[in-house]
């Protein structure tokens, strides 16, 4: 699959274990940061939150993907 110009999800960071694997997804319009955990054939997304019950955002570092 072809990768579009903007997507609106990039993965930062991936995992994966014997059948397990977790990822990190970020929403490129908001900076939203979501977790995606799958084991065998099940998986669930959730959003990150921080201590106060906030998103938590996406903060650029030198070796982060980038995004616009």
């Amino acid at each position: 699959m072809a990768k579009k110009e903007q997507d609106r999800f990039i993965k930062v960071l991936e995992e994966s274990g014997f059948i397990t694997s977790s990822e990190i997804w970020v929403d490129t319009q908001t900076g939203v940061q979501y977790l995606y955990h799958a084991s065998g054939n099940s998986g669930g997304l959730t959003v990150l939150v921080d201590a106060d019950g906030k998103p938590l955002l996406y903060h650029r570092t030198p070796d982060a993907p980038e995004y616009k």
